[in-house]
Formats: C-alpha cells, sequence, structure tokens
C-alpha cells in the first residue's frame, strides 16, 4: 500500500462503515418491531492492535455507532507489548468469539484506512 492510495482507501471505508450501520439498524428494528428477542447479549475482550490514542479511540466510538453493540471501556495501558484492550457489548453474536471477529473486521477495516502505509487484511 502507498500514500497515494490512501485518501481511496479512507473513503471506501467510510461507505462500508455507513452500509453497516444501516443493516445493523435493520437488524435491531427488525428485532424490536416483531415478537420474540433474537439477541444474545454478552460482553468481550477485544485486544486491539491501535498504536496510538486516536485509532482507540475512533474504534470505540466506531463500535458504539453500531446499532446492537456498545463499547464499555478500556483497560489501563500497560507498555508497549501489551495490546489495548477494549471491553465491548454485542446483542446479535453467538458468543465472545463470533463478536470478537466481527470488531477484528472492523479493526482491519479502519486501521487499512487509517495508516498510510495500510494494513495486512
Amino acid at each position: 500500500m502507498t500514500t497515494f492510495t490512501w485518501p481511496l482507501r479512507l473513503g471506501w471505508f467510510v461507505l462500508w462503515f455507513v452500509k453497516e450501520v444501516v443493516v445493523s439498524n435493520v437488524t435491531v428494528l427488525r428485532d424490536n418491531l416483531t415478537s420474540g428477542q433474537d439477541g444474545t447479549p454478552g460482553i468481550a475482550a477485544f485486544p486491539t492492535r491501535c498504536r496510538t490514542d486516536t485509532e482507540l479511540t475512533l474504534l470505540a466510538a466506531l463500535i458504539t455507532l453500531t446499532p446492537g453493540t456498545l463499547t464499555l471501556g478500556t483497560a489501563p495501558d500497560e507498555g508497549p507489548e501489551t495490546p489495548r484492550m477494549l471491553y465491548v457489548h454485542g446483542i446479535y453474536h453467538q458468543d465472545a468469539h463470533a463478536l470478537r471477529a466481527d470488531l477484528a473486521d472492523l479493526e482491519t477495516r479502519l486501521l487499512h484506512a487509517l495508516r498510510r502505509e495500510g494494513v495486512a487484511r
């Protein structure tokens, strides 16, 4: 990846995220308007690959903006060798592993768009 593709990657991420928010809104709305509840709420600890406070804050904000998920908090930063942790509540995931897999996809796409050198997918 080069610096020249950075604006395009950022634009594609914004479009992808808007689509994800719409799909999540439809899922939550359908669940609330129909009888019964399809949600299986749970909390997962998610070790991030974020290097800066900006990356971590943006990831946490985007998680919270997505309907059905909420960033609960972070663990204290314990140094450069320890991954930065987010604690996330999700409603529509079978287990913590499924929630972490979706979070990892969002994180990879975000870091690929934010970092000028990109991130391996």
